[in-house]
């Protein structure tokens, strides 16, 4: 179907798509700025700047998919019709008399889709599933590069600016630079924080032949050790058991794949576990729920990554 649009486009337009779909282009760029309006109004109304996180409203975060969805529609047929982001401005017409400006920039866009992804992940508030009409080929979109291109090209200025510009100058940089941080995930944004507030304190050695993704990837893995330690110690469990499964990139279907979760869940301590979770929930709990709250919290942690293990409870 490709290799057939690519023919059909070079025979009718002269190898330039613009030329062929030039009278549907500015309706959809048009469309593009309705549904960014719409999106802004959703997140400003949740008192959310520069679409850091979701909204924790169910029914906003519903707006945002159905809008977000009509939008990647759209701009697909705009790419066809010869859309690019490395253009904002575009002039139609003999006269070039017809011009529609892009309102929304590549760096939102990465961003929203950062959030948008984050729908189909993890739970809401009482635990339920988020029930959105996810699109699987919008959050396979690989922005990886993208993303660490752009924060290290303002890390970089943050850091000349660090050691010898004026207040002001400080200021805006860094407020750039944390502006760079919504188009990661809400873990990763709060690791960069701490990290950034390392720089800030002195508590960080700067290597110049290290990018802001590299130091992030160290605070990843010491934020990482440390939750695996605390699991570890809070429940008793295996450490190597616990690491195997970890690393075997496994999914809620194979997680007990030769009864390997069963073996892990045999060497919980179950006195610590239970007294576990019995400080942080104020009350007593019965032997076979804290089983399945063990259980669950093992399961999200390892499948997951998610983390719901109380650190400031236990002992030090």
């Amino acid at each position: 179907m490709k290799r057939n649009v690519a023919a059909a486009v070079k025979l009718y337009s002269g190898d330039k798509p613009i030329g062929l779909f030039a009278d549907r282009l500015p309706i959809n760029l048009e469309r593009m700025n309705a549904c960014f309006v719409e999106i802004c109004a959703i997140f400003s109304a949740a008192g959310i700047t520069d679409f850091s996180k979701l909204p924790d409203d169910l029914a906003a975060r519903a707006a945002f998919a159905k809008q977000f969805n009509r939008f990647s529609a759209i701009l697909e047929a705009a790419r066809i019709q010869g859309f690019t982001w490395e253009k904002s401005v575009y002039e139609f017409g003999d006269d070039a008399k017809m011009q529609v400006t892009l309102t929304i920039s590549h760096h939102q866009y990465l961003t929203l889709l950062q959030r948008y992804k984050e729908l189909g992940g993890g739970s809401v508030g009482s635990g339920e599933s988020i029930p959105f009409d996810i699109d699987s080929h919008i959050t396979e979109i690989d922005t990886g590069k993208i993303d660490a291109d752009y924060m290290n090209s303002r890390f970089a200025k943050f850091l000349k600016v660090l050691h010898g510009g004026d207040e002001q100058a400080k200021e805006a940089t860094l407020a750039e630079l944390h502006r760079s941080f919504t188009s990661l995930s809400q873990e990763d944004q709060r690791i960069a924080e701490i990290f950034l507030h390392d720089i800030q304190r002195g508590d960080v050695q700067i290597d110049p032949n290290r990018t802001f993704r590299d130091y992030l990837a160290d605070y990843q893995a010491q934020a990482k050790n440390k939750e695996i330690e605390a699991i570890v110690e809070g429940l008793g469990i295996d450490a190597s058991k616990l690491l195997a499964l970890m690393n075997a990139k496994t999914t809620d279907v194979n997680l007990n794949e030769f009864g390997r979760f069963d073996a892990l869940l045999a060497t919980v301590d179950k006195q610590k576990a239970k007294a576990y979770f019995e400080a942080q929930e104020g009350k007593s709990i019965p032997a076979f729920k804290v089983n399945i709250k063990t259980e669950n919290l093992l399961r999200m942690f390892i499948v997951h990554g998610d983390f719901a293990l109380d650190v400031s409870n236990e002992k030090t």
